[in-house]
């Protein structure tokens, strides 16, 4: 398996302590910074647009991580590209579930040089996907409903990891698995042992001393 990644979301940070709070983050060990873009119609709540990704971007040295829950999926990745994303995860529900257009949009997110994610919400069955994983770099479960931040850990949604990870292995796929939704230092652990190797961790890292929390999950 990958070594450990974490991707705080930036939906947690406190506003109110913005400059401090981005400060520790840029020294934390934290590799990637998980961007949650929300359209308030793909899910209920409207958040980042894309000049909010360049500003962040010019003062992390992170990889950054968008995550975009939108309706036009393939409209906005291009969007988020051009502002700095390098990663662009986008679901597949968002194209009807539909294989070809996903993987032709995982095609042209790569031939943007950018890597590319599909996510799935906690209803959805991964089994479609994983017979794509070739063209997939970066595999995302949810595991809470997307929207909103500081909802529990849907343990259940563990199995669909040990799956993606079973097929990566036997195939030699080097897609990442990460998981979104209700990780903490217990949680983690979890993840890490069914298979994941990257976690974005929201209310967990910005609540508490960020560099100090960031660690705690990487001892997993």
């Amino acid at each position: 398996m990958k070594k450990l990644i974490i991707s705080p979301s930036i939906l947690s940070l406190d506003y109110s302590k913005t400059s401090e709070q981005l400060k520790e983050l840029a020294n934390s060990k934290a590799e990637w910074v998980h961007f949650d873009v929300m359209d308030g119609h793909f899910v209920p709540n409207l958040t980042f647009g894309p000049d909010m990704l360049k500003g962040f971007k010019k003062v992390l040295p992170q990889v950054m991580d968008v995550h975009i829950m939108v309706e036009d999926a393939k409209k906005y990745a291009d969007v988020f590209i051009d502002a700095g994303a390098d990663v662009l995860t986008f679901h597949s529900e968002a194209l009807q579930n539909d294989l070809s257009a996903i993987c032709d949009l995982c095609v042209h997110i790569r031939s943007r040089g950018v890597l590319a994610g599909v996510s799935v919400r906690p209803k959805t069955s991964v089994e479609p996907l994983l017979q794509h994983l070739d063209q997939i770099d970066v595999l995302l479960i949810m595991s809470v409903e997307p929207g909103f931040g500081g909802q529990a850990f849907m343990e259940d949604m563990l199995e669909k990891v040990r799956r993606a990870r079973e097929v990566i292995e036997q195939n030699g796929y080097s897609t990442r698995i990460e998981i979104d939704g209700g990780i903490n230092d217990k949680t983690a652990v979890l993840a890490r042992n069914a298979g994941c190797d990257t976690l974005v961790a929201g209310s967990y890292v910005f609540k508490q001393d960020i560099q100090s929390a960031v660690e705690s999950l990487l001892c997993q």
